[in-house]
């Protein structure tokens, strides 16, 4: 466990940033986009995160890092060519709110130990079916005890991860919400990044480098082809509608 925990800790931005075939780029690559973040960077106060592209027409965004001195923040493809500066601008000024916030630290470990918690469920469960719960000795001494210890153990291995799931998606709500506030403070422009959240909620296409594992990263939930009433339930991002409002209220 102790293990999984570091890597998780440790590996987790740089595992995000493969499996989403994110490239670094430089000011001579993507000079409109590094400077809008150097800009936010010196607004800000924090350091000048890394700055990475996806190849892909879907606009999104994300940012990751343990911290503001490992951090970085990710740009698709279609977030450059459909948004305009304002609004670009807006979508960074989220992300380093993120970053400042420490919200990927927060989320990071709040995955780990929801993934620890499965993972000592799963071991109890076993434990008690393949150990103490199978033996005749236990059966004969315990009686209707053991029995209610069994019940006990499928009860705490089936309801637990649920409620840290649903533990999990509060806390990412909420650190969206923040970092929609932050980040209209930080680019001073309330409605530049509504009108950049409205576009890309209704951007039809779905995100091919994204997947249920690195979802929660982004600006907006990139599997627009998974969406039904379960998976809304279970999103870690709150109703775009909702943060609209929110922001146009600024």
């Amino acid at each position: 466990l102790g293990i999984y925990a570091a890597f998780s800790y440790y590996a987790s931005s740089s595992v995000a940033l493969a499996v989403s075939s994110a490239r670094e780029v430089t000011t001579a690559e993507e000079p409109e986009l590094v400077r809008i973040v150097e800009n936010l960077s010196i607004g800000s106060g924090l350091p000048m995160p890394k700055v990475y592209v996806i190849e892909d027409s879907a606009p999104n965004a994300f940012a990751t890092g343990r911290d503001p001195k490992h951090a970085s923040v990710t740009a698709t493809r279609g977030l450059l060519d459909k948004l305009d500066k304002a609004e670009l601008e807006g979508v960074m000024a989220h992300e380093m709110s993120h970053i400042g916030n420490y919200d990927i630290r927060v989320m990071t470990l709040t995955v780990v130990l929801v993934g620890i918690i499965a993972l000592l469920a799963d071991i109890m469960m076993r434990w008690m079916w393949f150990g103490a719960g199978r033996r005749d000795s236990n059966r004969d001494k315990g009686g209707g005890l053991a029995a209610i210890m069994i019940i006990a153990v499928i009860v705490f291995a089936v309801i637990t991860p649920i409620i840290a799931k649903f533990i999990q998606l509060a806390i990412s709500r909420k650190r969206e919400f923040l970092a929609d506030a932050s980040g209209a403070l930080l680019c001073r422009n309330p409605d530049a990044l509504a009108d950049a959240l409205q576009k890309i909620s209704a951007d039809p296409e779905p995100l091919e480098a994204a997947n249920k594992a690195t979802a929660h990263l982004y600006i907006a939930n990139p599997l627009k082809e998974h969406t039904s009433f379960l998976n809304d339930a279970f999103s870690t991002h709150p109703p775009v509608e909702e943060r609209i409002r929110l922001l146009r209220a600024m």
